[in-house]
């Protein structure tokens, strides 16, 4: 694409008058919507193929052959979301800086370092003996869609007019490309953060620091020198993401298509679930060293991802038969990230979403079973620190010998610039992301997405047409990438739950740390068998749950990774369920609807609890301000759910911060305060509040997926380990009066008891009342959490007023936060969530209930590019429609499509 083509379309947008240029683009954008309705005739078709459209956009496809159902597919997701494929094709080649400059250049280059070089045949017969055969036909219906756009330029998606880029044709390469797959599997960035803790706190102490789950050692490994890893290490994959940035592209005039106020800048806590390359800050186990907390740069936000899911046989159920439930949660983008499909076919009847660059769906059901997933933190990546040869920097050694380096050259064009050449290194153990010749040292990257039948979701392809318990297990046999919680269910009764992904033998260290690559001892010894990873069939308890947090059963004897996400949602899924079963109430698709939107916080709920507490005690050497009394009897009064209308939610999540911040300051050293970071984790908040007894028992279940007892915790030991982290400190020498401790528990009205009432009770209170009343005005009762806490829909090319009013779509108020089961975060911008929802009744397939939020079509000029979104924001959901009866009965469009 020549620059100058982008300047032109650009400068044609802006010559037009502020009054003409949202006709303009209604119009342009309307002018450019795909074929709906009526016949198309398609070179490379074998059959007429029917596609029937819902009332919902969603894609019903009725295809004779197998060929047909994937090219009408590819064909169908082209036409409602081309510019989301065509950004997602420039992703996966390494090719975005064609069209955004020299700041996509590193980007564009570590995309070609993660190339799948490997054995093709492998490759492909590693999702399906026919997947070659079903991608190649997926990705001739995409180029048969960007062919009728290209010879009319009429009916080129506004974003490309807009750019004036064309769209370009895919390969099966494209879809197998594995930049994707890189930001779902974890942990060379922790790596680097962690050695780089070890560096500066020191490597006799640096553990103290680390948040892990479950708890386990630190050592250095043999032979790695810590001052060898710099921030440079893993600066070529900054900014991987499924996302681009498109402010390149705007001009000077331009105002910015979001601006975050000032409260969405602030420093917010997030216990969401498991963060992209970080590791949780509130994932330390109730046993572990209870003042340990994430580094500084640990804490620091990042955009987070999780998902919950959980299935219920049919003795639970209202209808007799097994329900299974899934929202998995990614960045809230527009487009949506997922796109539903129906998928009907010679040994195919499948419905639910995947993404848009993929053939079949990853979550749904077809006429045998359903399935769904969460991520589950199996540790997939591993940095190695190579010596180069003193001799000669493009070799490297390894036992003894000296080795060379693959090497490739790529150039790289680069819109404004002359083209670059890039240089792709590799060692036995993976592409080298930096190589420092000066250091003589060069640093590669070996993770499961370099194995062949990596690429992210496509194995959902062999699930798709599983039959039952068997041939669901055959298909998770080669599941690689994401590793992921997938649940089951059949419409003989059964379910269950397997804990899928390759997961790598590590025999001599822990994947914590890199490891020096020259000695061969840090070597994978191949990957766990499947039999070998977590499972269930049919528990007894009758319901399996999960939510990214530990679901190793007690007693498991692998490693899988120390990076579990908190435990907060899955303990309030978990309580849902159990109490019903309890009480021998039977779930209907409504209650689950609802428990997938629960929003109450069962971390908000113990400190109001503690609040409480407190309150009722005498507060001796304590002089509140009015304004921290206000707060605190406001909080203590207040039950923990995190409503959008509530003011108590709102004054919540600006009080928290704020504890977060006051506990860090005085539990921890002022030596440590560098390394500990800004915020103290919310289970060591949380752990302190109930040794202090401000509660009365750990808040997070440790109950196994089924509920059944899993980790157990001793309060004996939990005292002594909080007694023995505070003496090892030094801040009990610090505290003025008596500091023993009385038993094995603090004495409440003891001093370490005054001090952690006092700091609980203390001035964030009324910081965090002052703020309420200066951004929600002089009276309580007007105060509600989903005024200051939104989400909004913003396309990343909205540059101008026009742009963003034809674009955009409202923002819309939320509830819940990151620890609640509709997971919505803590910050002022709600930035990832259940984007999609399936509710999926096995009694009645038509009872079944999805949600994808803003809408099917990526066009803004489609009446289905929004129109889910005031369904999702207030919690409700359409029919998942999938007999031909229901699918008919709900149809608003036909497109036949025909052979040329």
């Amino acid at each position: 694409m020549r620059p100058n083509l982008i300047a032109v379309a650009l400068a044609a947008t802006f010559s037009l008058a502020p009054q003409d240029e949202g006709r303009d683009l209604r119009a342009r954008a309307t002018a450019a919507l795909a074929p709906a309705s009526g016949e198309v005739a398609l070179a490379g078709l074998q059959q007429p193929v029917e596609v029937i459209r819902d009332r919902w956009g969603v894609p019903h496809i009725y295809a004779d052959t197998v060929h047909d159902l994937f090219f009408a597919q590819g064909f169908v997701a082209a036409g409602d979301r081309l510019w989301q494929l065509e950004i997602w094709r420039r992703i996966a080649e390494g090719r975005l800086a064609e069209i955004l400059g020299p700041t996509a250049v590193n980007r564009d280059t570590f995309a070609r370092l993660l190339r799948y070089r490997g054995d093709m045949e492998a490759e492909w017969q590693s999702y399906r003996p026919d997947a070659k055969t079903i991608v190649s036909a997926f990705v001739e219906g995409i180029n048969a869609r960007i062919a009728m756009v290209n010879r009319d330029p009429a009916a080129l998606p506004l974003e490309f007019q807009l750019t004036g880029i064309r769209p370009e044709a895919w390969t099966p390469d494209v879809v197998i490309g594995r930049m994707a797959g890189y930001v779902m599997t974890r942990n060379a960035r922790a790596e680097v953060q962690r050695a780089r803790l070890a560096a500066r706190a020191g490597a006799d102490r640096f553990a103290r620091f680390l948040a892990l789950n479950p708890p386990t050692d630190i050592l250095i490994p043999r032979g790695l020198d810590l001052a060898d890893i710099t921030d440079d290490v893993l600066a070529i994959a900054a900014g991987a993401s499924e996302t681009a940035d498109f402010s390149p592209l705007r001009t000077a005039g331009a105002s910015s298509a979001f601006t975050p106020p000032a409260f969405a800048r602030l420093d917010w806590p997030s216990s969401f679930g498991l963060r992209r390359g970080r590791p949780s800050p509130s994932a330390i186990g109730p046993e572990s060293s209870v003042l340990s907390s994430p580094s500084a740069s640990e804490a620091d936000l990042d955009p987070p991802i999780g998902s919950n899911n959980w299935v219920v046989s049919g003795a639970h159920t209202a209808s007799g038969r097994p329900m299974l439930t899934n929202d998995p949660h990614r960045p809230l983008l527009l487009p949506s990230l997922r796109y539903t499909v129906h998928l009907h076919g010679p040994g195919w009847n499948v419905i639910g979403a995947g993404e848009p660059a993929l053939p079949g769906v990853a979550a749904g059901h077809n006429d045998r079973i359903a399935f769904g997933f969460t991520i589950v933190g199996i540790d997939q990546q591993d940095l190695y620190v190579e010596r180069l040869d003193p001799s000669d920097p493009e070799r490297y050694l390894y036992k003894g010998r000296s080795e060379p380096m693959a090497v490739e050259r790529e150039r790289i064009r680069v819109r404004g610039e002359a083209d670059r050449e890039v240089i792709l290194r590799f060692t036995r153990h993976g592409p080298v992301l930096h190589h420092d010749p000066a250091r003589g040292r060069a640093y590669a990257l070996r993770w499961v997405g370099a194995e062949p039948g990596a690429a992210g979701y496509l194995m959902s392809l062999a699930l798709d047409t599983a039959r039952d318990w068997g041939e669901f297990l055959e298909a998770v046999e080669g599941w690689k990438v994401p590793s992921e919680n997938l649940v089951y269910a059949d419409v003989d009764g059964n379910i269950g739950w397997v804990a899928a992904g390759a997961a790598p033998i590590r025999k001599s260290w822990n994947g914590l740390l890199p490891v020096p690559g020259h000695e061969g001892r840090y070597e994978w010894q191949g990957f766990l068998r499947t039999r070998d990873l977590p499972r269930l069939y049919n528990p007894k308890s009758g319901f399996v749950a999960t939510a990214n947090h530990n679901i190793l059963p007690a007693g498991y004897r692998h490693v899988l990774g120390y990076e579990f996400g908190a435990p907060y949602r899955f303990t309030r899924i978990r309580e849902v369920l159990t109490q019903a079963r309890t009480l021998g109430r039977r779930f209907s698709g409504a209650d689950f609807e609802r428990l997938q939107h629960d929003e109450l916080s069962v971390v908000a709920r113990a400190l109001s609890d503690a609040l409480r507490r407190a309150l009722q005690r005498p507060m001796s050497q304590m002089a509140p301000a009015d304004d921290d009394l206000r707060a605190a009897r406001m909080l203590a009064d207040w039950d923990g759910l995190m409503a959008k209308e509530s003011g108590p939610a709102a004054l919540f999540q600006l009080w928290f911060p704020r504890l977060t911040r006051a506990f860090q300051q005085a539990f921890t050293p002022a030596a440590d305060r560098p390394f500990a970071g800004e915020r103290m984790s919310t289970d060591r908040l949380l752990t302190l509040l109930e040794a202090a007894g401000l509660l009365p028992g750990p808040v997070a279940s440790t109950a196994w997926v089924d509920g059944s007892p899993g980790r157990t915790t001793d309060p004996a030991r939990l005292a002594r380990s909080v007694k023995a982290e505070l003496d090892r400190t030094g801040l009990l020498d610090r505290v003025q009066g008596d500091s023993r401790v009385r038993g094995d528990t603090l004495s409440p009205i003891g001093p370490w008891g005054r001090r952690i009432e006092e700091t609980l009770l203390g001035p964030a209170l009324g910081e965090a009342w002052r703020e309420a009343v200066s951004r929600m005005g002089e009276e309580p009762p007007a105060w509600a959490w989903g005024r200051i806490h939104r989400a909004s829909f913003e396309h990343p090319l909205a540059f101008t007023p026009a742009r963003r009013e034809v674009m955009n779509l409202p923002d819309v108020p939320r509830g819940g936060d990151g620890t609640t089961p509709n997971a919505t975060g803590s910050g002022a911008r709600q930035t990832a969530g259940a984007s999609y929802r399936q509710v999926i009744d096995l009694a009645d397939w038509d009872r079944s209930t999805t949600i994808n939020v803003p809408g099917i079509s990526g066009q803004p000029g489609s009446p289905h590019y929004g129109d889910l979104l005031p369904l999702w924001a207030e919690g409700r959901y359409h029919p998942m429609v999938f007999t031909r009866e229901a699918v008919e009965r709900e149809a608003e469009a036909r497109l036949r499509l025909v052979p040329r």
